[in-house]
C-alpha cells in the first residue's frame, strides 16, 4: 500500500471522527454565518443558547441536519486532500533532494514549498467535493418553525422555513436539498461558492504550513533532549493541530461566511439586500448593509469547532497512519516467515 493511500485513508477516518464530535457546533455556526437579520437591536444568541433554542423549537435531530452527506463529504474531502497532499509532498521532497545535490538548500521541504503543496491539494479537493458541501449547507440552514395562527392573524413566513401545521410535512432530506439546488440554478448550482472556497485553500495551506513548521521544530527539540526515544506524543499532535487551525481560521474566516451565504438558499423575492448574485455582490452588500462585523458572525463558535475538529483530526490521523503501517509491517514479516525455504 502506497504512503499516499495510507495517509488518504487515515485522513478520511480522522475527519469522520472529528465531524461526529463537532457537528452540532458546525450546524449552529452555519446558521450564525447565514443570519441576515439587518436589525441591529436584535439580541444575538450565544452558541449554547442557540443550540438549546434549536433543540426546543425544532428537535435535537436538527443539530445533525445534513450529517449523512456531511460524513460522506468529510470522508471524500479528507481522503482526496491527504492523498494528493502526500503525492505532491513526495514530489516536493524529491525536488528538494535534487537541489541539495546541486548545492542548494539542506534537502528539506521549506515553508513556501509546503504552502504550494497544501494549496494544490486544496484546489483539487474543492473542485471535486464542492457539490457535497452545498447540499450540507442547505440541510444545516433549513429551519422547521412551528407557527400558530391566531384568529384574524395573517402569518408571514420566510421562504426558507417549513411550517408545522396539523399535518406534519415530510422531512427535509438529502434528495430534497439536491432537488432544491438543481431547481434554483441547474447543474452549476452545485458549484455555488466555489470561488471563495478556492481562495480559502489558503486556510489549510496556512494551517499545514504552521503545523509542519511547528512539528519540525518539536522533532528537533525532542532529538536534542534526553527523552528523544519517546517521539511525538498524541497530546503534542493535538496541541499543534489546534494552534495551526486557530491561526488559519483567524485569517480566512470572512471568506467562509461569504461561501456559506452563497450556498444557502437565496431569497429571490422581497428584500434584495438578502439576495446575492455572486461573490463580489455578496462582499459589496455585506460591507454596505452589515459592515465588517458581518464577516465575523459566529466566529467564536467556529474557532471552538474548527480547532477541536482539527486537533482530533490530526491526532486520530497520526495514530491511524502508525497503526496501518504497523499492521502492514507485521503482515509482511508473517508472509516472509510463512514462505517455504
Amino acid at each position: 500500500m502506497s504512503d499516499a493511500l495510507i495517509n488518504g485513508l487515515a485522513g478520511a477516518g480522522g475527519g469522520i471522527i472529528a465531524q461526529l464530535i463537532t457537528y452540532p457546533l458546525q450546524t449552529v455556526n452555519t446558521r450564525q454565518q447565514t443570519e441576515r437579520d439587518l436589525k441591529k437591536e436584535k439580541r444575538k444568541l450565544g452558541t449554547i443558547e442557540q443550540m438549546c433554542q434549536v433543540v426546543k423549537h425544532e428537535g435535537w435531530e436538527r443539530l445533525y441536519g445534513g450529517l449523512t452527506p456531511s460524513l460522506v463529504g468529510t470522508a471524500a474531502s479528507q481522503g482526496v486532500y491527504y492523498y494528493f497532499y502526500q503525492i505532491f509532498r513526495n514530489k516536493a521532497e524529491v525536488a528538494a533532494l535534487e537541489q541539495r545535490k546541486r548545492g542548494v538548500g539542506d534537502g528539506s521541504v521549506g515553508m513556501l514549498s509546503s504552502l504550494i503543496v497544501a494549496a494544490l491539494s486544496g484546489c483539487v479537493n474543492v473542485l471535486l467535493t464542492n457539490p457535497m458541501w452545498v447540499v450540507v449547507t442547505r440541510m444545516q440552514t433549513h429551519r422547521k418553525v412551528a407557527n400558530k395562527k391566531q384568529p384574524g392573524q395573517t402569518l408571514s413566513i420566510a421562504p426558507e422555513e417549513t411550517v408545522l401545521s396539523a399535518i406534519e410535512p415530510p422531512p427535509y432530506g438529502t434528495s430534497n436539498a439536491i432537488q432544491e439546488v438543481y431547481g434554483e440554478a441547474g447543474f452549476w448550482g452545485f458549484w455555488r461558492g466555489v470561488l471563495p472556497t478556492l481562495i480559502m485553500v489558503s486556510n489549510p495551506s496556512i494551517q499545514f504550513m504552521l503545523y509542519e513548521t511547528m512539528l519540525k521544530k518539536l522533532k528537533r527539540r525532542h532529538a536534542l533532549s534526553k527523552n528523544s526515544s519517546n517521539g511525538i506524543t498524541a497530546l503534542e499532535i493535538f496541541l499543534l493541530g489546534a494552534l495551526a487551525k486557530l491561526g488559519a481560521t483567524l485569517v480566512t474566516y470572512p471568506l467562509l461566511v461569504v461561501k456559506a451565504r452563497l450556498q444557502a438558499r437565496q431569497v429571490t423575492t422581497g428584500d434584495k439586500r438578502q439576495h446575492y448574485k455572486g461573490t463580489l455582490d455578496a462582499f459589496i452588500k455585506m460591507i454596505h448593509y452589515e459592515g465588517f462585523p458581518g464577516f465575523y458572525k459566529g466566529m467564536s463558535t467556529k474557532i471552538v469547532q474548527s480547532v477541536l475538529a482539527a486537533s482530533v483530526l490530526f491526532m486520530v490521523k497520526e495514530e491511524l497512519v502508525n497503526g496501518i503501517r504497523m499492521l502492514l509491517t507485521k503482515d509482511a514479516i508473517t508472509t516472509v516467515k510463512s514462505k517455504p525455504r
